[in-house]
């Protein structure tokens, strides 16, 4: 058991090297575009912060266990939308602010987040429920590309330097390839071993891994005062691991899952969304007090899953 951890860790330390090198050349190459920094971070930074758990979902797929990499995606959405936002907001010592213009462009976010939950009422999600869900998914990264230039950004670099960083980015993606596909032969393993559900390893241990990226990212941007960065980082990623990756996943292997567990994921995924977007308008900010109910929330979840996943 001890050799199947050691590979674990090892894997995920793969996934994270390979996605802070990803998210450092695709800021560059994004800011050469002349996109606002919450587009960027909405739409590039969560690209690429979702590629962990899009090659562990494929591989997932790929390997007969796709409801490992359903339960991944969901239980770390639950994470990014409560405990990422309160270690933040802990960690920078002040609120994180909220630009009143990510409110009114996402009044519906809650919304589609419920998509994947009523497309697999039923248990089971079909190559039309998955292209249904990217379609969705894309529409709305389309409408914040749309209105995401900002005047203000940096020069555009040159050619030479954007074709430099676009080969360090797929170099970089090789390493999240590999990574992901050592974590799910490990993860898997380590399931049966100890006899759990993998999708309780693939919502808490891998789950949670797969978050550092975007924690990592979050958490220097607050630090220079990029909060707008660092929120639309996260809310980008929990969008696309909802809707484009489940899509994706039912696409290339159509699927049924245990409704009990992955119902309650989803149904905490959607509260925490409703939860952050009220503590979002309530002052335009996130406050230390509301980074513990955050933290509360998503204890509960916790405890709840394991509870139904016994």
């Amino acid at each position: 058991m001890l050799n199947t951890i050691f590979i674990l860790v090892g894997a995920l330390f793969l996934l994270l090297k390979g996605a802070t090198l990803a998210t450092r050349y695709a800021v560059a190459l994004a800011e050469s575009f002349r996109l606002s920094k919450y587009t960027v971070g909405f739409i590039i930074i969560a690209v690429i912060s979702i590629l962990p758990e899009s090659f562990i979902a494929v591989q997932a797929a790929l390997r007969g266990v796709p409801e490992f990499g359903l339960g991944m995606l969901f239980g770390s959405n639950v994470a990014d939308l409560t405990l990422i936002f309160a270690i933040l907001v802990f960690a920078s010592g002040r609120s994180v602010q909220v630009e009143s213009k990510i409110l009114k462009s996402h009044a519906a976010y809650p919304f589609i987040l419920m998509l994947p939950l009523v497309l697999g009422l039923n248990g089971h999600f079909s190559r039309i429920e998955g292209l249904t869900l990217i379609i969705a998914g894309g529409i709305f990264y389309y409408l914040a590309l749309r209105d995401g230039t900002d005047t203000d950004a940096p020069p555009h670099l040159t050619k030479n330097t954007r074709v430099k960083n676009s080969i360090f980015l797929l170099l970089s993606m090789v390493l999240l390839f590999i990574g992901s596909n050592f974590t799910v032969s490990s993860a898997t393993a380590l399931a049966s071993q100890v006899g759990i559900s993998p999708i309780l390893i693939g919502m808490f241990i891998v789950g949670l891994g797969t978050t550092m990226p975007e924690l990592f990212f979050s958490f220097k941007a607050v630090k220079r005062h990029d909060d707008s960065l660092a929120v639309g980082d996260l809310l980008g990623t929990v969008l696309a691991d909802a809707t484009i990756v489940v899509g994706v996943l039912a696409i290339i292997t159509p699927f049924s899952f245990p409704k009990e567990i992955v119902f309650v994921t989803g149904t905490f995924m959607i509260m925490s969304s409703f939860l952050l977007f009220y503590f979002m308008e309530s002052g335009r900010r996130i406050t230390k007090k509301e980074a513990k109910l955050l933290v509360f929330f998503w204890l509960t979840f916790v405890l709840v899953s394991c509870f139904v996943g016994s």
